[in-house]
């Protein structure tokens, strides 16, 4: 019964992104030679998109056609929405009295929609930015003031071979010297066979504390155990609804962390807080929780910093007002109640190279005793 609303929409969906770029491009503004040539492009992507999606991301996992699907998705997205901006100034102009700008507008268009993609493919590519923030923590004793945690999240390594731009973000979080390095999840996508060679880099992350792994959404998609096993091979501690507890100084602070919602698939899977935090001692709890919307688990809990990732801070503007439906918080540090969240906008990037308006990042969080 859910078969043909699916096919529908993923066929709906190409057709609703080329439709508007089509028409403000090609058939409001170009005539002749133009015309068939711009229109039988833009017919082309429509059914390249959907083929290139479902071979590339589906049983097939073809890596060219995951290539050709996503990079159309991401192009795609930006002409629809400098398409629609231009469909609104076209309109201004014509209450202005304006006539005749089908054509700059149309030109207009495409010379931003160039450039961003440019732009979007240099920042989806580069070593990310760290970013330094400083957390402080009700109840942190002054023993663990000034502990650093490293953050990576949502690598997402997949069909585009980025073994070099992996051992760099490795170079650069070692030069941050944390005390602690976690992952929070969508560590690959494909299985441990394709993708281990671009992963194990982060086998020479360096932390006096530990290394630490969840698992994102992306690893229930695919090979999740296996995700997890070789993580551990690397020296990284999954943490599968379980906690440690990190002790400097005479202080204490446990580190927990917790399956995607996604996991109760797979038997024995699925976000349990409880189970994380039980027998814990009474110290401040630093959650580990791919998804922000976990955040509401961790309120509960008595949780005093969440970190997550998964939001990608919308990776392509300006699809963060798509993800703020789904989820409390894009990027940034928040407040829930005695809570705090810090959402990463990622290290990597899903599918399209590319990211308009939402850099990657390295995050470091410094946390603070409210007691120094």
């Amino acid at each position: 019964m859910n078969f043909v609303p699916r096919v529908l929409l993923f066929v709906l969906i190409p057709a609703v992104l080329f439709a508007v770029p089509w028409w403000v491009l090609v058939g409001s503004a170009a005539a002749g030679p133009l015309f068939w040539i711009g229109s039988a492009l833009f017919l082309l992507a429509c059914a390249a998109l959907p083929a290139g999606m479902l071979l590339g991301h589906g049983p097939a996992e073809s890596d060219a056609a995951s290539l050709v699907g996503d990079t159309l998705l991401g192009v795609g997205w930006v002409l629809f929405t400098w398409s629609v901006l231009g469909v609104v100034l076209r309109a201004v102009l014509a209450v202005a009295g304006v006539h005749g700008a089908a054509g700059p507008v149309a030109w207009g268009v495409l010379a931003v929609s160039v450039a961003l993609v440019g732009y979007g493919i240099f920042e989806a590519r580069r070593v990310p930015r760290v970013r330094t923030v400083e957390v402080p923590i009700a109840g942190l004793g002054r023993g663990l003031d000034g502990l650093r945690v490293a953050l990576l999240t949502d690598t997402h390594y997949a069909a585009t071979n980025r073994l070099r731009w992996s051992e760099r973000v490795v170079e650069v979080v070692n030069a941050q010297h944390p005390d602690i390095a976690c992952h929070t999840g969508d560590l690959a996508d494909g299985s441990v066979a394709k993708r281990s060679r671009q992963v194990d880099p982060l086998g020479k992350v360096s932390a006096e504390f530990g290394r630490f792994y969840i698992t994102g959404n992306h690893e229930y998609f695919g090979d999740a155990l296996g995700w997890i096993e070789h993580m551990r091979s690397l020296g990284w501690q999954p943490l599968h609804n379980q906690h440690e507890v990190v002790e400097r100084g005479g202080d204490r602070l446990v580190l927990a962390g917790i399956d995607d919602p996604t996991g109760t698939g797979l038997p024995g899977h699925g976000p349990n807080l409880a189970a994380a935090l039980a027998d814990a001692p009474a110290a401040p709890v630093l959650l580990l929780a791919h998804q922000p919307k976990q955040i509401t688990a961790a309120v509960e809990a008595g949780v005093a910093l969440q970190i997550s990732g998964h939001t990608h801070g919308g990776q392509i503007w300006p699809f963060h007002y798509l993800v703020r439906l789904d989820q409390p918080v894009v990027a940034g540090l928040s407040r829930h109640g005695d809570t705090q969240l810090y959402t990463s906008r990622g290290t990597g990037f899903w599918g399209p190279q590319l990211r308009v308006f939402a850099p990657s990042e390295i995050t470091v969080l410094v946390l603070r005793s409210a007691e120094r």
